[in-house]
């Protein structure tokens, strides 16, 4: 077997059967399903996907691990891709739908999500071990202090759990934060019930002065006059739900039109 692969891209790998199986179980997996694992490293999740009868693909970008998963997994079950997620064209792996599995480096985490909203429509659901500062940002509701862009753009695509806590003692090398296991299953939404683009440019633009109240914040993108004095306006960003920014967006929108 070669040699361990180094840690790469702030990725962290896990060394506990345990919290792995918690992780596999996590994601619902029906006979036959195609799932990605990202970042596999080691293989400790990909130890267990192995044993469910799916199309299992991995992708990695450490050479190192590529070459260590390779030799460790010699069977026709999986399909190791070598390469840089964020760069992947799913459609190059898989022809329908998909979920996605894994441990994700600290450092690219929130691209990746950034990645999974725009493949949206391909992925069922995800199961992913990421920091536990991220892990809140995404799955917290309105009104919380770490609620925010990536909050509000994945919670309208996706039902979002915090699943549990991880401490550091079960990686190598061990992090200095804690993580966390979230679970992300797509909704039912296809499309908001509004201009997308416009939405996403009014939370965007929202959050980026998120102490300010929206009216203030919201001063860039030349708010009409007929919603100036819209008592929503009074609120900051973290406090409005999706259903809120859509109906925010639609009156601008409106307004724009009159």
């Amino acid at each position: 077997m070669s040699v361990r692969p180094k840690k790469y891209l702030g990725q962290h790998f896990l060394k506990s059967p345990d919290i792995a199986n918690r992780i596999v179980e996590a994601l619902p997996i029906a006979d036959g399903a195609d799932i990605l694992e990202i970042g596999p490293g080691t293989g400790v999740l990909t130890e267990l996907l192995i044993k469910k009868n799916i199309n299992l693909n991995l992708i990695e970008i450490d050479p190192e691990a590529v070459d260590f998963l390779e030799k460790r997994f010699k069977i026709s079950q999986i399909k190791i891709v070598s390469g840089d997620f964020l760069k992947l064209d799913p459609d190059s792996i898989f022809p329908g739908n998909y979920s996605i599995i894994g441990n994700f480096p600290y450092n690219i985490s929130s691209q990746i999500f950034f990645k999974v909203l725009a493949e949206r429509d391909k992925v069922d659901a995800m199961v992913c071990m990421i920091q536990k500062e991220v892990a809140k940002r995404i799955a917290e509701p309105p009104g919380s202090k770490v609620y925010g862009i990536l909050s509000v753009f994945l919670q309208a695509f996706f039902d979002i759990e915090y699943l549990f806590t991880v401490n550091p003692g079960v990686f190598s090398p061990p992090p200095k934060v804690d993580s966390a296991v979230i679970r992300l299953i797509r909704n039912n939404v296809d499309f908001l019930d509004c201009d997308e683009k416009l939405f996403f440019r009014v939370v965007k633009q929202g959050f980026q002065n998120r102490r300010k109240t929206l009216r203030n914040a919201l001063k860039p993108i030349n708010l009409p006059e007929q919603i100036i004095s819209d008592r929503v306006l009074d609120r900051r960003a973290e406090t409005l739900s999706v259903a809120e920014y859509v109906s925010l967006t639609n009156k601008i929108q409106e307004s724009w039109n009159k």
